[in-house]
């Protein structure tokens, strides 16, 4: 009985795995971290008051967005066709794709170890961590119409 519970629990992980979809899976990931983005942005804008507690807790989870970050998982082979904006380029360049991303988590990983005290500080901050998102999408990522 416990090889046949073992048995149907690997097919369903394997089943399961088969059904994963990298291009949905990227794009959810993006908007995660567009959405936490986002809510700095306001910040930085006056949209929103600074709260350091606040800025802290999106940081810490725009870090756990970036350490999510899986090029080979989320950018196999055959995944440049369909429904993406994802350039070519990831395909050609891997190093150089998975070094964009390494650096944004770098940045991300010193924002969160020293959290912004101001809002001028987290500016500075998010000048940097922006400025790593627009490298990578200038370079590996197809503009829409």
């Amino acid at each position: 009985m416990r090889k046949l519970v073992l048995a149907i629990s690997m097919l369903a992980f394997v089943g399961s795995a088969a059904l994963a979809d990298p291009i949905q899976d990227r794009q959810a990931l993006m908007k995660e971290r567009g959405k936490l983005a986002g809510q700095l942005v306001k910040v930085v804008k006056g949209e929103e008051d600074f709260d350091a507690a606040a800025v802290l807790t999106t940081l810490k989870a725009l870090q756990a967005n970036a350490e999510k970050f899986d090029a080979e998982k989320l950018f196999p082979a055959g995944s440049d066709k369909g429904d993406t904006t994802a350039a070519p380029k990831i395909w050609e360049d891997k190093a150089g794709f998975n070094a964009a991303e390494d650096k944004l988590l770098t940045n991300v990983k010193a924002a969160v170890a020293s959290p912004p005290a101001d809002v001028d500080a987290l500016k500075t901050q998010l000048n940097t961590i922006g400025g790593d998102c627009g490298t990578c999408h200038q370079s590996y990522r197809i503009k829409k119409g």
